[in-house]
């Protein structure tokens, strides 16, 4: 197939690490620059947006970082990882339920301070913490700024198990929230399950399990189906700004515009014949290019 540019939103099997993912298909994609935005741990499920070609460099400028997960909980257990795949540091009984965690749910919502895992791909001194994890070492950490924006209760799937959904900013770690929630009832906890169910501006709805990317890559589907979303699609939460022919010269050549009619803040940018160029900023009535993803004439 010919190399395309844009991003495939991908429902992540289990057993599979983000970067697995992105090696599957590079050959099937015909190309090496891959990225995706958001690492999925090896358990977790769902979302995963796979940024192709020149889309690499929308991840990081992508202005909705949120996240949506369905969480399982299990009580009674407390992990080295966190979740169930860890060793099991500890064990308790169990004498709280449903009526304790929705009790302690609302003290989780809200802006908050949260301590990065060892066993994360968070950065310090250059080292990701689970290489200093998986030699036995701790790493002093700081905790970050992260926001709960909502936490609903969906059910027991199993003794001892508790579903959540849980709406959140960029940099939430799940299992910290599952052991400290544990940690609110007097027990411990770890993380059973997890499934992401929405990354920025894509829903699971929009995923494609692996096979069937593959299948569909070989078949030539790919090129015609749509599952592969234009660039532009990213930024669907800026407003839009259509430029005439002179402003998109300043833009190709990197020059601002100054004296230009609109409120200061970010957009993306089309041309007068509707093609996305990519984002520029306005500030102080002045328009300057932030980055084109098109190709300059």
């Amino acid at each position: 197939m010919q190399t395309p540019n844009g991003i495939l939103p991908v429902d992540k099997p289990a057993g599979w690490t983000s970067f697995d993912v992105l090696a599957k298909l590079r050959g099937a994609l015909g190309t090496r620059k891959l990225g995706h935005a958001g690492t999925l741990d090896p358990m977790a499920t769902g979302v995963l947006a796979v940024f192709i070609g020149k889309a690499t460099a929308a991840a990081d400028r992508q202005p909705d970082h949120d996240k949506t997960y369905e969480a399982t909980l299990r009580l009674g257990l407390r992990t080295d990882t966190g979740d169930i795949t860890g060793t099991v540091l500890e064990t308790a009984p169990v004498a709280v339920g449903e009526e304790a965690l929705r009790a302690v749910l609302p003290r989780f919502v809200g802006p908050q301070m949260q301590l990065p895992p060892m066993y994360s791909a968070v950065k310090i001194h250059g080292q990701p913490l689970y290489k200093a994890a998986r030699k036995g070492q701790t790493v002093e950490r700081t905790p970050r700024p992260i926001t709960v924006y909502g936490i609903d209760y969906l059910g027991s799937p199993a003794a001892g198990e508790y579903t959540l959904r849980v709406s959140c900013s960029k940099g939430t770690y799940i299992r910290v929230l599952a052991e400290d929630l544990g940690r609110a009832m007097g027990v411990p906890a770890t993380l059973a399950a997890l499934r992401r169910t929405r990354a920025g501006v894509f829903s699971i709805e929009q995923c494609h399990t692996l096979p069937d990317i593959l299948a569909a890559a070989e078949s030539g589907a790919l090129e015609t189906n749509g599952w592969i979303r234009p660039v532009e699609s990213v930024f669907a939460p800026l407003p839009a700004l259509t430029v005439n022919p002179g402003v998109k010269a300043h833009l190709f050549n990197g020059c601002p515009t100054s004296h230009y009619g609109a409120a200061d803040g970010r957009y993306r940018v089309y041309d007068e014949e509707d093609a996305f160029l990519g984002l520029a900023v306005v500030e102080g009535g002045v328009l300057r290019v932030d980055k084109l993803f098109c190709e300059r004439n």
